[in-house]
C-alpha cells in the first residue's frame, strides 16, 4: 500500500542559468507538474526568469542562493576574498567553507553577498516562496546562520532541508542539526527530498519509482530540466540529462501517479501553509 504524504512540492533549480533553463520551468509549469521553481537572481538569464515568473502567477518561485560555480550580485570589490580569477564563485567548496568558518573578513564579505542575493530578489517584486542554496552550502554552519540572520529582514519563511532517504551515514547528523536549527528559527521546512542520488536523470523511470515508494511527510522533488542545445549549461552538469527530466515533468504518467498520491501539492507557502 502506498503511504500518502501530507504535500508535495516540485521544484526546478537553476531558474535564470539560460533561456533553455527558463523556457523549460514555463512549460512544464504550464502543461506539467512543476510547481515551484527556485531562481539563481545573478545569473545570465535572471532577468527573462523574472519575467516569465511574472506571467505565471501559480509557479512558486523561491531564492536559489549561490556562493559555490556560479555568478555574484555583488560587484567584484566588495567581496573579492569569495572570487576566483575569472570573478566567479569557485567549486572548491571545501577549502571555501574552512574560510567561511575561520577567516573573519571572509565571513563579513559572505554576509554581504547573500545580502545583496536577498536584496536583489527583493527587488523583483515576486513572493519569496522558500530559499535554498546551489550544491545544498546551507549545511554548512556559517552560511546557515547567516541565511537565517538575513533572511529574517525579507520574509524568508521555508527553506529546503536537503535530506533524502538513504542518505550516508555520516550526513545524517549535519542533516539533524539543519533540521534542529530550522525549527528554532521558525522557518518551515520540507521532511525529505527526492533529487540529490539522481541529480541530472530524475527522469520519467526515477519520477515514477520515487513517487510509487514515497514516504509519509511533507517531500519535495526537485531537477534540472533545460530544452537540449549545443553547449552544457556549466561544467558540473556536463552529465545531466536536462531534455529528459523536463519530459519526465511533462509526462501524463508522472501526472496520474501524483494524482493517486492525493497529496497537497504546490509552493512551500502551499503546502507547509508557513
Amino acid at each position: 500500500m502506498v503511504a500518502e504524504p501530507r504535500g508535495l512540492i516540485v521544484t526546478a533549480d537553476d531558474f535564470g542559468l539560460h533561456p533553455r533553463v527558463n523556457l523549460a520551468v514555463e512549460q512544464a509549469h504550464r502543461h506539467g507538474v512543476l510547481t515551484a521553481a527556485s531562481l539563481m537572481i545573478g545569473a545570465p538569464a535572471a532577468a527573462d526568469a523574472v519575467a516569465r515568473a511574472r506571467e505565471l502567477p501559480g509557479l512558486r518561485v523561491g531564492l536559489h542562493l549561490v556562493l559555490a560555480d556560479g555568478d555574484a550580485v555583488t560587484p567584484r570589490a566588495g567581496i573579492a576574498a569569495l572570487l576566483d580569477e575569472h570573478g566567479r564563485f569557485g567549486d572548491n567548496m571545501v577549502r571555501d567553507g574552512v574560510r567561511f568558518f575561520f577567516l573573519p573578513h571572509v565571513r563579513k564579505q559572505l554576509a554581504r553577498e547573500i545580502r545583496a542575493q536577498f536584496d536583489a530578489f527583493a527587488r523583483t517584486g515576486l513572493t519569496l516562496d522558500h530559499v535554498n542554496t546551489h550544491k545544498h552550502f546551507h549545511l554548512h554552519p556559517t552560511v546557515l546562520e547567516l541565511i537565517l540572520e538575513i533572511g529574517r529582514e525579507y520574509g524568508m519563511r521555508a527553506m529546503r532541508l536537503p535530506f533524502e532517504v538513504g542518505a550516508p551515514l555520516w550526513l545524517r547528523p549535519w542533516i539533524s542539526w539543519v533540521r534542529a536549527r530550522l525549527d528554532r528559527a521558525g522557518v518551515g521546512h520540507n521532511d525529505y527530498v527526492v533529487g540529490i542520488a539522481n541529480s541530472g536523470r530524475m527522469d520519467e523511470g526515477a519520477w515514477l519509482a520515487a513517487l510509487a515508494d514515497l514516504p509519509h511527510g511533507v517531500g519535495e522533488i526537485y531537477c534540472h530540466p533545460a530544452f537540449p542545445g549545443d553547449r552544457v549549461l556549466s561544467h558540473g552538469m556536463r552529465d545531466y540529462r536536462h531534455a529528459e527530466e523536463l519530459q519526465a515533468l511533462l509526462s501524463p504518467r508522472v501526472a496520474e501517479a501524483i494524482r493517486y498520491l492525493g497529496a497537497r501539492v504546490g509552493g512551500f507557502g502551499d503546502v507547509l501553509r508557513v
